[in-house]
């Protein structure tokens, strides 16, 4: 696999335009997915990153070149391909995205029929080395693009979750971040009863207020400063492909995803009792708490969109979630939505009466949780083997379903490697005890920095 490209990573494409990834490439890569699919019909879209069109321009070219034919919908959220690519009956669809990553970088985002991803295990290594090699035969007729829209059905799929008997009146400051969801709040704002408060609203892929990534701490203060200031209801922010949102409640408190997982797999399981779940193994406790008591089956699974997908399809499972804002949904053919959370969260609070803070306190309280702390570490493998070393021997339970995980009585921790830069991802959460978790996290973080 050494001839790949450096851009190629485990789930997507990704890399510095031009010197990892620029349009030659991009229009092989298309030719290649379309000769490695065998599909005849595929749908392209991009976010609003500056060289976003060209790039597009070029693997839509690569499509044609093969002798498929695209459809062309132009400036979108990833979830708008997964969701022309399953509801138009699609061969597959390319989302030409660099999502959170640096102003300078970007990608591709690759499914097939179904919205089945294609990554390094399905694929993706064989679209690379195909498009370095570029031996493409000839074919007899050349495919065909157009541009068209998908909105129109996109919106009323997401529509059909909301029950107009429940949702009511609500201030919600919307944090597009410069991204692409701007454009799909403008959509739903006539159809839903909520003012929306609009902060950096228009897509501007030169992200004059940062890259949108409100899992950086430094990105949530604005969000929360607002909710605050117009003391709304709750606040959501989104990444750049708004595949993933983020949630603050009435307080501006930022909320973890791993309590939203918990939140939304309830949720889902009232709309599909008895249900499977599936989840990451970063931080468990809450969602196994939450899923038995709604009569659910949580199933634990490797951290990653393929792996998650994958686990869901073979259990026919309702609902997935992973702690770092990706949420999958059996009635969006699997796939992640960053617009479908925001919408049954903001409907359970209206069918409640509770206010987001209040739903998840409980949770927050049985379950206090450290959030993923990163670091950087020369030896990741070297410094996970020493905490193992360490804490392995006394522990009810020690597994490598997704790195480390150790679990005592009343704590438990995860440990990650990065797959593609020399840092270790720690989680930690404990059973009602604050003191104890926070405790156990300064040890684990000194130990893995000593």
């Amino acid at each position: 696999m050494s001839n790949l490209p450096k851009c190629f990573k485990p789930y997507d494409i990704r890399g510095r335009v031009p010197e990892e990834l620029d349009n030659n490439l991009a229009q092989k890569v298309g030719h290649a997915t379309a000769i490695f699919t065998g599909g005849k019909k595929f749908v392209v879209g991009h976010d609003c990153r500056t060289s976003s069109r060209e790039l597009a321009d070029a693997v839509i070219t690569g499509l044609c070149d093969a002798g498929a034919d695209v459809l062309d919908i132009g400036l979108c959220g990833t979830e708008e391909i997964y969701h022309a690519t399953f509801a138009r009956k699609m061969d597959g669809g390319i989302m030409v995205t660099a999502s959170h990553n640096p102003i300078g970088w970007n990608g591709m985002k690759l499914v097939r029929e179904d919205s089945k991803p294609i990554s390094s295990d399905t694929g993706l290594n064989e679209i690379g080395e195909m498009a370095v090699a570029g031996n493409f035969p000839e074919v007899a007729t050349r495919g065909t693009a157009e541009k068209g829209s998908v909105q129109d059905e996109y919106i009323e799929f997401l529509m059909s979750f909301v029950d107009p008997d429940v949702i009511k009146p609500m201030k919600v400051v919307v944090n597009a971040g410069n991204g692409c969801a701007g454009p799909t709040l403008d959509l739903l704002e006539p159809l839903l009863p909520f003012d929306m408060i609009k902060v950096n609203h228009e897509p501007d892929g030169t992200f004059p207020n940062g890259v949108p990534n409100p899992l950086l701490q430094e990105n949530r203060e604005m969000t929360a400063s607002i909710v605050r200031e117009h003391g709304a209801d709750v606040g959501i922010a989104w990444d750049g492909d708004f595949d993933r949102c983020f949630f603050f409640d009435e307080t501006g408190e930022f909320i973890e995803g791993y309590y939203l997982v918990g939140l939304l797999a309830e949720t889902m399981l009232h709309r599909s009792p008895g249900a499977a779940i599936v989840h990451d193994p970063r931080m468990i406790w809450n969602t196994i708490k939450l899923v038995e008591a709604a009569g659910g089956k949580p199933l634990v699974h490797k951290t990653g969109h393929a792996f998650i997908k994958e686990r869901m399809r073979n259990e026919d499972a309702v609902y997935g979630g992973e702690m770092s804002a990706h949420h999958y949904f059996r009635d969006f053919a699997y796939c992640d939505s960053g617009m479908l959370p925001w919408i049954l969260v903001l409907q359970e609070i209206c069918k409640t009466g509770k206010p987001l803070s209040e739903l998840v306190g409980q949770m927050q309280k049985e379950f206090p949780a450290s959030g993923e702390i990163n670091r950087r570490i020369e030896d990741p493998a070297a410094a996970i083997a020493k905490v193992e070393a360490h804490f392995g021997s006394d522990a009810i339970d020690v597994n490598y379903v997704d790195g480390l995980s150790i679990e005592y009585p009343q704590w438990r921790f995860s440990l990650r490697m990065s797959n593609t830069e020399p840092v270790v991802r720690l989680n930690v959460e404990s059973r009602g005890d604050v003191e104890l978790m926070q405790e156990k996290t300064a040890m684990l973080v000194e130990m893995l920095e000593s």
